[in-house]
């Protein structure tokens, strides 16, 4: 057996129960409302707190010049709104030891797409594990499964790549604080809570090694309170960039409302702050095209039907903000319909 943590009598790793692959919880959440079996394949869920956060805000490139220009941050510190609330975030890299030399890695774009994978992968049977015990929820999968996914959705990774982020966020660390009504809220865990192997030789490159992962405990906590929507997991991964990525499930989470003829209405600065994906552009002409080029992907893809900005010009002309203002294509608003009625037929059946 192998682990992210020195194997000891308190810290042994017992694999999940049967039962916890067969819970009510898991059951709910491997259901989706859809017409059949296809679409079912291209369907995943969303996790609203966790999915607006900027949790894979660096990407290996900058962070690599980050750290030839010496300025690489110990630790990372973010702001985000959600519900009202401002959040504080502060995330601490991993500390990888490769051929003796230790390195620090931040989560980032290929981190992003290994989660997203690995919660696809939970909603399939028996892959999938809740322990009301705990309580904790996770994933057991093989890492030639996961190479398989990535690569059906047009990310393919090698073994030591998947290998590495995996580690790093078993590794790297995030602390939640938030006021509420003069309460303090504050949460603190690694991205993974536990990354654990089983394997019947050295991990080596073992394709059949049998994988664990246990998600971070928001994540769990919306499982538990069955707050997550379905969406279209296929055309979430086929963008290119990992700002439309996250546009995508921002809207998803944000505009359940979209119907043809509804708009939508976003700033660029609250893009800007709710992902920090747009920090690393020098010039604020540059990120405002960054933004306006991941909306027109949106649209390409067929999740958006009219795009309308607005620019908002300062002293000396200057542009300080734009606001967009979108409409939904009928696709997306049948997926938005079946979401709304997924979550309103889950609530019907919890409070039974």
């Amino acid at each position: 057996m192998q682990s992210s943590e020195k194997p000891d009598k308190e810290n042994k790793f017992d694999p999940p129960s049967k039962e916890a692959f067969s819970c009510k919880q898991i059951d709910l959440f491997q259901t989706f409302l859809c017409n059949d079996d296809e679409q079912r394949k291209r369907m995943s869920n969303t996790f609203p707190l966790w999915d607006c956060l900027p949790l894979y805000s660096i990407s290996r490139q900058s962070a690599n010049k980050m750290r030839k220009e010496g300025t690489f941050p110990k630790l990372l510190h973010r702001s985000s709104m959600y519900q009202g609330r401002e959040i504080s975030i502060e995330i601490q890299p991993a500390r990888i030891i490769e051929e003796g030399v230790v390195t620090e890695y931040y989560p980032g774009g290929n981190e992003e797409l290994i989660e997203a994978a690995l919660r696809k992968i939970a909603t399939m049977q028996h892959h999938g594990y809740y322990d009301e015990s705990v309580p904790s929820y996770g994933v057991t999968f093989s890492i030639y499964q996961l190479r398989k996914e990535l690569k059906n959705r047009g990310h393919a990774r090698s073994y030591p790549e998947i290998v590495l982020s995996l580690r790093i966020m078993a590794r790297s660390s995030i602390e939640i604080s938030t006021e509420n009504n003069q309460t303090k809220i504050y949460d603190a865990s690694n991205y993974f809570r536990r990354l654990s192997s089983v394997s019947r030789v050295d991990l080596g490159e073992d394709p059949d090694a049998k994988w664990y992962v246990e998600f971070h405990p928001l994540i769990t906590k919306a499982l538990r309170s069955t707050d997550y929507r379905q969406f279209n997991y296929e055309l979430m991964m086929s963008h290119e960039t990992q700002l439309t990525r996250w546009l995508h499930k921002y809207l998803v989470i944000k505009f359940t409302y979209a119907q043809v003829g509804k708009t939508f209405i976003i700033r660029f600065t609250t893009v800007k702050r709710e992902s920090s994906l747009l920090d690393n552009y020098g010039r604020k002409r540059d990120a405002i095209e960054a933004m306006t080029d991941a909306l027109s992907e949106l649209k390409a893809n067929g999740l958006l039907l009219t795009i309308n900005h607005e620019k908002i010009v300062g002293p000396r002309q200057l542009i300080e903000d734009v606001i967009y203002t979108l409409t939904p294509t009928a696709k997306f608003s049948s997926e938005v319909r079946a979401a709304n009625k997924r979550v309103n037929n889950r609530k019907c059946m919890t409070e039974r």
